[in-house]
């Protein structure tokens, strides 16, 4: 590859957003990378039809007018982080089917788990976010890091179209007994 071809490919890699995460953390809430609106917004879950923000409002109880920060202060109140398995990738538009997968770069989630040891739950919002974690982060973690449990709910994003949000909102509840248990082993 000519170093003006690595120039350009560097030029256009999206980069995600550091995570939303407080000392008390146990559940951990992973997407695959934000998409457009987010990225302008500088937002996880930015689009207004994704479902992600109005699914957790009506769960946690937050309310539905709060603010960005405001609502990641809930989740982090009730130990819940925030953050995407892909650091940077190439990527037109939003759809994540749209990835490059050759620039795919994730986290460092070894140091991230390393700095909060007291996540015990990973949970993916979708499809993608469980496939380039088990593919890229799993097989290069420690250990302790891999037994940590995970579990995969439907994707919040509106190209996810296969479920209404009635059927999205019953699925993402299992949250609240990851929550709550966690809450009480307090």
């Amino acid at each position: 590859m000519a170093d003006r071809d690595r120039i350009t490919i560097a030029a256009q890699l999206k980069t995600a957003f550091p995570p939303v995460v407080g000392p008390g953390a146990r559940v951990l809430i992973l997407g695959s990378m934000p998409g457009e609106a987010s990225l302008r917004q500088q937002q996880y879950y930015g689009h207004p039809r994704n479902a992600f923000w109005p699914i957790l409002s009506e769960l946690l109880g937050i309310a539905s007018q709060a603010s960005y920060s405001e609502r990641c202060a809930a989740l982090v109140a009730r130990g819940i982080a925030l953050w995407d398995v892909i650091a940077a990738c190439e990527r037109p538009g939003s759809l994540d089917q749209a990835i490059r997968s050759e620039t795919v770069r994730v986290n460092d989630f070894g140091a991230f788990f390393d700095a909060t040891p007291g996540i015990v739950q990973i949970v993916f919002n979708g499809g993608t976010a469980e496939r380039e974690y088990r593919r890229r982060v799993l097989p290069g973690l420690q250990p302790r890091y891999r037994e940590i449990q995970q579990h995969r709910l439907p994707s919040t994003s509106p190209a996810h179209a296969a479920l209404r949000f009635e059927q999205k909102l019953a699925a993402w509840r299992s949250i609240l007994d990851w929550v709550s248990a966690d809450q009480s082993a307090r």
